[in-house]
């Protein structure tokens, strides 16, 4: 029997929840499943990933496949860097400073990506402000003009 780790649908209409399962490669994207391993809600700002660890690494390693989606969901959560420095007999005290180095540069990251957006944003709504106001003055001048 071939598993995947795919996502199930779940929620209501225009309003996903994903749950992240493992299932036969055979059962429909909504149908039955082996075994539930966490939950995506895309729609939430930033989305939502819970995923049990040791068991989406236990599917992985006895040869479940995911799909592209569920693939990105892992990595993002350092479960694809875990597994990989596992398969390397790396100690489970290096796996633990690696994952946390990792997680700090990545914190860094997604900070630094914020203050990049929100420096834009200021930057647009100063351009608008000025935009307004020249506005306004070029219609109060050809007001006076026509008085």
């Amino acid at each position: 029997m071939a598993v995947k780790l795919r996502l199930k649908r779940m929620g209501k209409k225009k309003q996903p929840i994903y749950k992240v399962v493992a299932a036969d490669s055979r059962s429909p994207r909504d149908g039955k499943f082996i075994e539930a391993i966490g939950t995506y809600n895309p729609k939430s700002e930033p989305a939502a990933v819970v995923i049990k660890e040791e068991r989406a690494l236990h599917w992985l390693n006895v040869g479940a496949q995911p799909t592209t989606t569920v693939r990105n969901l892992l990595s993002a959560q350092g479960i694809f860097l875990k597994r990989q420095l596992q398969k390397k007999g790396l100690s489970e005290e290096e796996i633990e400073v690696k994952l946390e180095e990792w997680k700090k540069m990545k914190q860094a990251n997604l900070e630094a990506k914020l203050s990049k957006k929100a420096d834009k944003t200021k930057k647009e709504e100063k351009q608008s402000d000025e935009v307004k106001s020249k506005d306004s003055q070029e219609a109060q001048g050809t007001a006076s003009e026509e008085a």
